[in-house]
């Protein structure tokens, strides 16, 4: 999982994100949905979601 997320982030950072590289942000995205920290992920997705609905133009 480490090892997709550097690859994630040298693809970012060097050529922008390619459709061949999208590939391996999802795959990224699906073995970091099977560690232990999703579910902090998940709790912190949602209260910066919150955070950013609760803002008034």
């Amino acid at each position: 999982m480490v090892l997709l997320g550097i690859v994630v982030f040298i693809f970012f950072r060097k050529d922008g994100l390619k459709a061949s590289h999208a590939v391996v942000t999802m795959l990224f995205g699906f073995y970091l949905a099977s560690t232990a920290i999703a579910p902090s992920i998940k709790a912190g997705g949602e209260s910066l979601a919150s955070l950013l609905g609760g803002i008034k133009f």
